[in-house]
Protein backbone atom coordinates (compact mmCIF):
# COMPACT_ATOMS: atom_id res chain seq x y z
CA UNK A 1 0.00 0.00 0.00
CA UNK A 2 1.18 3.53 -0.76
CA UNK A 3 1.59 5.78 2.28
CA UNK A 4 2.05 9.54 2.46
CA UNK A 5 4.34 10.89 5.17
CA UNK A 6 4.54 14.55 6.15
CA UNK A 7 7.82 15.31 7.93
CA UNK A 8 8.73 18.61 9.57
CA UNK A 9 12.48 19.17 9.81
CA UNK A 10 14.91 21.84 10.84
CA UNK A 11 16.13 23.47 7.65
CA UNK A 12 19.79 22.47 7.82
CA UNK A 13 22.13 20.90 5.31
CA UNK A 14 22.25 17.12 5.29
CA UNK A 15 18.71 16.49 6.59
CA UNK A 16 17.37 15.19 3.29
CA UNK A 17 20.52 13.14 2.78
CA UNK A 18 20.07 11.45 6.17
CA UNK A 19 16.42 10.70 5.43
CA UNK A 20 17.12 9.27 1.99
CA UNK A 21 20.02 7.25 3.47
CA UNK A 22 17.67 5.76 6.05
CA UNK A 23 15.22 4.78 3.31
CA UNK A 24 17.99 3.28 1.19
CA UNK A 25 19.39 1.22 4.12
CA UNK A 26 15.89 -0.14 4.80
CA UNK A 27 15.36 -0.97 1.12
CA UNK A 28 12.57 1.55 0.55
CA UNK A 29 12.04 3.46 -2.63
CA UNK A 30 10.57 6.93 -2.34
CA UNK A 31 7.87 7.18 -5.03
CA UNK A 32 7.33 10.92 -4.63
CA UNK A 33 9.25 13.61 -2.78
CA UNK A 34 8.60 17.31 -2.28
CA UNK A 35 10.52 19.65 0.00
CA UNK A 36 9.77 23.26 0.81
CA UNK A 37 9.85 25.88 3.50
CA UNK A 38 6.93 26.26 5.89
CA UNK A 39 5.26 29.22 7.54
CA UNK A 40 7.96 29.11 10.24
CA UNK A 41 11.47 30.31 9.33
CA UNK A 42 14.07 27.56 9.61
CA UNK A 43 11.55 24.70 9.27
CA UNK A 44 10.87 22.72 6.10
CA UNK A 45 8.13 20.26 5.22
CA UNK A 46 9.03 17.08 3.39
CA UNK A 47 6.15 15.18 1.84
CA UNK A 48 6.91 11.72 0.55
CA UNK A 49 5.05 8.73 -0.79
CA UNK A 50 6.39 5.28 0.01
CA UNK A 51 5.08 1.76 -0.37
CA UNK A 52 4.80 -0.64 2.54
CA UNK A 53 2.42 -2.29 4.96
CA UNK A 54 1.22 -0.48 8.09
CA UNK A 55 3.65 -2.25 10.42
CA UNK A 56 6.65 -1.48 8.22
CA UNK A 57 5.67 2.19 7.90
CA UNK A 58 5.29 2.45 11.70
CA UNK A 59 8.84 1.11 12.07
CA UNK A 60 10.09 3.56 9.46
CA UNK A 61 8.47 6.47 11.33
CA UNK A 62 10.19 5.38 14.55
CA UNK A 63 13.50 5.29 12.71
CA UNK A 64 12.89 8.78 11.27
CA UNK A 65 12.37 10.17 14.78
CA UNK A 66 15.86 8.89 15.71
CA UNK A 67 17.46 11.15 13.11
CA UNK A 68 18.64 14.59 14.17
CA UNK A 69 16.73 17.63 12.93
CA UNK A 70 13.42 15.70 12.65
CA UNK A 71 10.68 17.65 14.44
CA UNK A 72 7.51 15.74 13.54
CA UNK A 73 6.50 12.80 11.36
CA UNK A 74 2.89 12.17 10.45
CA UNK A 75 1.41 9.38 8.35
CA UNK A 76 -1.39 11.28 6.59
CA UNK A 77 -2.47 8.37 4.39
CA UNK A 78 -5.86 7.92 6.05
CA UNK A 79 -6.37 11.51 7.22
CA UNK A 80 -8.50 13.92 5.16
CA UNK A 81 -5.99 16.05 3.24
CA UNK A 82 -5.68 18.49 0.40
CA UNK A 83 -3.25 16.90 -2.06
CA UNK A 84 -1.73 18.58 -5.11
CA UNK A 85 0.86 17.90 -7.76
CA UNK A 86 2.12 19.90 -10.70
CA UNK A 87 3.02 18.41 -14.05
CA UNK A 88 4.42 19.98 -17.19
CA UNK A 89 3.80 17.95 -20.35
CA UNK A 90 5.35 18.86 -23.70
CA UNK A 91 3.37 17.31 -26.56
CA UNK A 92 4.44 17.07 -30.18
CA UNK A 93 1.69 18.67 -32.24
CA UNK A 94 0.52 18.12 -35.73
CA UNK A 95 -2.20 20.33 -37.18
CA UNK A 96 -4.88 17.61 -36.93
CA UNK A 97 -4.29 16.97 -33.20
CA UNK A 98 -4.10 20.52 -31.80
CA UNK A 99 -7.82 21.02 -31.22
CA UNK A 100 -8.16 17.59 -29.56
CA UNK A 101 -5.23 18.29 -27.26
CA UNK A 102 -6.64 21.72 -26.38
CA UNK A 103 -10.06 20.14 -25.68
CA UNK A 104 -8.41 17.75 -23.21
CA UNK A 105 -6.51 20.67 -21.67
CA UNK A 106 -9.74 22.63 -21.31
CA UNK A 107 -11.55 19.77 -19.53
CA UNK A 108 -8.70 19.44 -17.03
CA UNK A 109 -8.24 23.21 -16.67
CA UNK A 110 -4.67 22.92 -17.91
CA UNK A 111 -2.77 26.01 -18.98
CA UNK A 112 -0.85 26.25 -22.21
CA UNK A 113 2.47 27.69 -21.02
CA UNK A 114 4.43 27.35 -24.25
CA UNK A 115 3.41 27.08 -27.87
CA UNK A 116 5.70 26.45 -30.83
CA UNK A 117 5.20 25.34 -34.43
CA UNK A 118 5.66 21.67 -33.54
CA UNK A 119 4.80 21.40 -29.85
CA UNK A 120 2.87 22.78 -26.94
CA UNK A 121 3.54 22.57 -23.22
CA UNK A 122 0.73 22.18 -20.71
CA UNK A 123 0.78 22.95 -17.00
CA UNK A 124 -1.66 20.94 -14.90
CA UNK A 125 -2.18 21.26 -11.16
CA UNK A 126 -4.42 18.95 -9.19
CA UNK A 127 -4.78 15.87 -7.08
CA UNK A 128 -2.79 12.80 -8.14
CA UNK A 129 -5.87 11.22 -9.76
CA UNK A 130 -6.37 14.22 -12.05
CA UNK A 131 -2.69 14.22 -13.00
CA UNK A 132 -2.82 10.50 -13.81
CA UNK A 133 -6.00 10.89 -15.86
CA UNK A 134 -4.75 13.68 -18.13
CA UNK A 135 -1.43 11.94 -18.61
CA UNK A 136 -3.27 8.78 -19.71
CA UNK A 137 -5.33 10.74 -22.22
CA UNK A 138 -2.31 12.56 -23.62
CA UNK A 139 -0.34 9.31 -23.99
CA UNK A 140 -2.05 8.68 -27.34
CA UNK A 141 -0.25 11.74 -28.68
CA UNK A 142 3.51 12.03 -29.02
CA UNK A 143 4.68 13.19 -25.57
CA UNK A 144 8.14 14.72 -25.87
CA UNK A 145 8.88 15.48 -22.21
CA UNK A 146 7.30 15.28 -18.77
CA UNK A 147 8.36 17.05 -15.57
CA UNK A 148 6.37 16.26 -12.45
CA UNK A 149 6.62 17.53 -8.90
CA UNK A 150 6.16 15.35 -5.89
CA UNK A 151 2.84 15.33 -4.11
CA UNK A 152 2.34 18.02 -1.47
CA UNK A 153 -0.33 17.75 1.17
CA UNK A 154 -1.86 19.53 4.13
CA UNK A 155 -4.42 18.00 6.46
CA UNK A 156 -7.94 19.37 6.24
CA UNK A 157 -8.97 21.33 9.32
CA UNK A 158 -12.59 20.66 8.34
CA UNK A 159 -11.80 16.93 8.68
CA UNK A 160 -13.97 16.30 5.60
CA UNK A 161 -12.77 13.44 3.43
CA UNK A 162 -13.37 14.70 -0.11
CA UNK A 163 -12.39 11.34 -1.63
CA UNK A 164 -15.25 9.75 0.29
CA UNK A 165 -17.56 12.57 -0.86
CA UNK A 166 -16.56 11.99 -4.51
CA UNK A 167 -17.36 8.28 -4.21
CA UNK A 168 -20.68 8.99 -2.48
CA UNK A 169 -21.70 11.62 -5.06
CA UNK A 170 -20.68 9.34 -7.91
CA UNK A 171 -22.70 6.47 -6.44
CA UNK A 172 -25.74 8.69 -5.85
CA UNK A 173 -25.61 10.08 -9.39
CA UNK A 174 -25.34 6.60 -10.93
CA UNK A 175 -28.23 5.46 -8.73
CA UNK A 176 -30.42 8.40 -9.79
CA UNK A 177 -29.79 7.88 -13.50
CA UNK A 178 -30.10 4.10 -13.58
Amino acid sequence: MKHTLAVLVQDESGVLSRISGLFARRGFNIDSLAVGSTEKPGISRITMSVRGDNRTIEQLIKQLYKLINILNVQNVTNIPCVERELILIKVNTIKEDISSILDIANVFRAKVVDLANTSLTLEITGDPGKIFAIQQLLNKYDIIEVARTGKITLTRESNINTELLKKTLSYNQSYLYS
